[in-house]
Order: C-alpha cells, then structure tokens, then sequence
C-alpha cells in the first residue's frame, strides 16, 4: 500500500513517501527511506517493486554523478528527469522496471520544479503527483488545498493533512512517512512522520 506524493512551492519543492518495506501481507520494515538524494539539489521518491526500486534509483544516481564527473556540472532537473525518462523507455522494449518516480529538484535560473515519470515510461512536468494507493487521497487534498505561491510551513502543512487522511482512510495505511524538500539551500531530509517504531534487533 504504498504511497509518494510531491508538490512545487513558492520557492521549494517537497516529496514525501511511507517507509513500508512489504511482500505480500508481510511487513518486513516500517524506516524504508523510499527518498533518494540524486545530487545537491535533487530528490528521486520512488515507488514499486522493492528490487527494481532500489536498483533503478542507484543506476539512475551514480549515473548522475558519473555525468557530472565527467563533464564538470550537473545535469539540471529536467535533463536528469528526461535521462531517467529513456532509461525506463529503453528497459521497458528488454526488460521492464516496474517503478513510478517523482522527481523534484531546484535550478538557480529555474526554480524548482517536479516530475512524473511513471513506469511506462510517460515524463509530465507537474506542480503536484502521486503515486500508489495513497494517490487517491493525496491528489484530491492537494486539488482541495494547493496553492503555487504556498510558503514551507503551509505545505509542510498540507503534507501532514495528506498523511492523516491516509492513515484514516486507507484500509492497510502506512504507519511512518518521510518528508525531504529541496530550494536554493539543496536536497535534505525535513522530517519524519511516525505512528510506530521499529523494535531493536536484541544483541547476539
């Protein structure tokens, strides 16, 4: 039951996504970071198969990182998501990841801005997306209360709203979510949401 969601701010962009690690009606762990930091100034949120989640995300940030590398700047948000785009495309003819991405990132001529990327590969550049059961939730709060020119306390906010009405509502609800947002100061986790704590593993 899974669920990533993101939207652009005046100045920032925010993604959030539960921390459910789960197969079939197993819930393995409840700190699954689902964000992935591409670079300095870009998030990944992604949802899906938990193998092709964690291999898709890693190729698609080393890869960043090797282009920088290489050629001495950063991609911007849009070549990253447009690369990414192509990597889904080109898998989806071979072998096919089955992964929804929200990407998110801040550009100093830009701004911020976010990205759907589904896992048939169709790129959209949005203000707000969802992906996962939680989507039905998240889209009709954000159609209810987004605004484009909203402040990081009113769309920390909104986030919270959304992750209550999630966990209300949603029959098998994630219990923990993590929040990072990224603006002119970079990519950083903000804040995590947690109705229950994994237990320690007892030393051997």
């Amino acid at each position: 039951m899974e669920s990533v969601f993101g939207l652009v701010g005046k100045d920032f962009a925010i993604v959030a996504a539960d921390s459910s690690a789960v197969h079939s009606i197993l819930v393995h762990k409840t700190n699954e970071d689902k964000i992935m930091l591409l670079d300095s100034h870009k998030l990944m949120g992604a949802s899906g198969e938990t193998g092709d989640r964690a291999q898709f995300t890693e190729y698609i940030q080393k890869n960043v990182a090797l282009y920088q590398f290489r050629n001495g700047i950063p991609l911007t948000t849009a070549a990253a998501a447009n690369f990414t785009r192509g990597e889904l495309a080109t898998a989806l003819r071979k072998n096919p990841y089955m992964v929804n991405i929200i990407m998110a990132g801040y550009d100093k001529d830009v701004g911020p801005s976010l990205y759907f990327i589904d896992y048939i590969a169709s790129l959209h550049k949005l203000d707000k997306a969802a992906f996962g059961y939680g989507s039905y939730f998240a889209l009709s709060m954000m159609d209810r209360h987004y605004r484009n020119d909203m402040t990081v306390e009113e769309a920390i906010d909104l986030v919270d709203k959304i992750i209550m009405e999630i966990r209300s509502r949603l029959v098998v609800a994630p219990p923990n979510f993590v929040i990072k947002i990224v603006d002119k100061d970079g990519a950083r986790e903000y804040a995590w949401r947690e109705s229950i704590k994994d237990a320690p593993v007892p030393a051997a």
